[in-house]
């Protein structure tokens, strides 16, 4: 079957030259975005119950650009003055490069990796000495606390935000050809919300192993992959998708 829809469950993306507008232009394609999860912050007085107190940590370690806008948050409502000299461990580029809504970026020590948590860990063993604070969502990779356990280094996880079900009863009756999921809470939400959901025809693309993980063991019949070594990102396997079925 030929595709003429997809949703997305994230929110559109906000650049120019994002991707999914060439796909709908080549392949007049009708792409709609919907989150299917959400972030809300958890209250300061929950973040002193979890004993975490802003002044005992020299270095923040910051996976994504919420775990950012949540730390400051979480300071600001502490009334905690984020000192001059704190250090910030930053996931990626992307994520340090968003730190700059909060800090004047040449004057802090930032340290960054490429990509993923684990080209952190040389920085960390280097600075063995400092407290860190890892603000993170209720929802964490295991691979995460694992990592900094070994490294026996000073650090403590606080939960500044939680991941969230978003409600889509409007979709209820709403049909598409495709539709796309990046994480594990993504298809839960699909499961939550439409709990008598039949896959049929509807085709159903993931992202990542975990996403896959969750899929197959909600019973859903996976169309479409990424990461692969030929379609390295959504896009690009939801473009060699459809020009294998449209063509037909």
């Amino acid at each position: 079957m030929k595709v003429k829809t997809i949703l997305v469950s994230q929110p559109e993306p906000k650049m120019e030259n994002s991707p999914y507008l060439r796909l709908i232009e080549k392949e007049k394609v009708k792409v709609d975005f919907r989150p299917f999860i959400h972030v809300e912050g958890v209250e300061a007085k929950n973040v002193r119950q979890q004993k975490i107190d802003l002044k005992d940590y020299t270095a923040i370690i910051l996976t994504s650009r919420n775990s950012v806008d949540h730390f400051f948050r979480i300071a600001e409502e502490m009334r905690f003055k984020v000192p001059d000299t704190m250090k910030y461990f930053c996931q990626s580029e992307a994520v340090a490069y968003y730190l700059q809504k909060y800090v004047v970026y040449r004057k802090r020590k930032i340290y960054v990796g490429k990509r993923n948590f684990s080209e952190l860990l040389h920085l960390f063993k280097k600075y063995k000495e400092e407290s860190y604070l890892l603000p993170s969502s209720d929802v964490l990779k295991p691979s995460i606390p694992e990592a900094l356990n070994e490294l026996e280094i000073n650090w403590d996880r606080g939960i500044f935000y939680k991941t969230v079900i978003s409600d889509l009863s409007d979709l209820r009756n709403v049909y598409y050809d495709v539709l796309v999921f990046f994480s594990p809470s993504g298809i839960e939400s699909l499961l939550k919300n439409f709990p008598d959901f039949e896959q049929k025809d509807t085709r159903i693309a993931v992202f990542g192993n975990s996403t896959v993980v969750a899929a197959t063991d909600a019973g859903l019949r996976i169309d479409i992959k990424a990461p692969t070594p030929e379609t390295p990102s959504m896009t690009m396997a939801l473009q060699k998708y459809i020009t294998s079925v449209n063509k037909k």
